[in-house]
């Protein structure tokens, strides 16, 4: 699937919820799928600077797409982490850093976040296009 196709359906699911009580409840499940990161990468080096709780993200290149993995010590993160990471691993790297974001803002995510996660939540999306900008620049 595309990231647009990804981003739709996510919107999609999301449309699915009343209010936000479920929509965090939906994040925090979706936190459990997450591709969880080799204990090997949580290092300071793949820490997001800029959230509140502690996020790595790990991103390792196969057959010319991004593979990402990540973890997160707090639930809500995790599931936020999970929702970028659906939505950009197993992609091109031009397809990443050509990819918008206007799904978090259709869902009414950002919105819904405290500053500081808001803020975090930034950083992760930079964290991966630094990823693929990386990726994109060696071949």
């Amino acid at each position: 699937m595309t990231i647009e196709e990804i981003q739709h359906e996510i919107v999609d699911e999301f449309s699915m919820f009343d209010d936000w009580m479920q929509r965090y409840e939906y994040i925090i499940e979706l936190g459990k799928t997450l591709p969880i990161i080799d204990e090997k990468f949580k290092t300071e080096e793949n820490i997001i600077k800029g959230c509140q709780s502690k996020v790595w993200v790990h991103g390792e290149e196969k057959d010319g797409k991004i593979i990402f993995t990540a973890d997160s010590d707090a639930i809500l993160t995790k599931g936020i982490i999970a929702v970028l990471i659906r939505v950009f691993s197993n992609q091109k790297p031009a397809a990443i850093l050509n990819a918008t974001t206007d799904f978090i803002d259709e869902i009414g995510l950002k919105e819904h976040l405290s500053p500081t996660r808001a803020n975090g939540l930034i950083s992760m999306i930079k964290q991966i296009k630094m990823y693929a900008l990386a990726f994109e620049a060696k071949n």
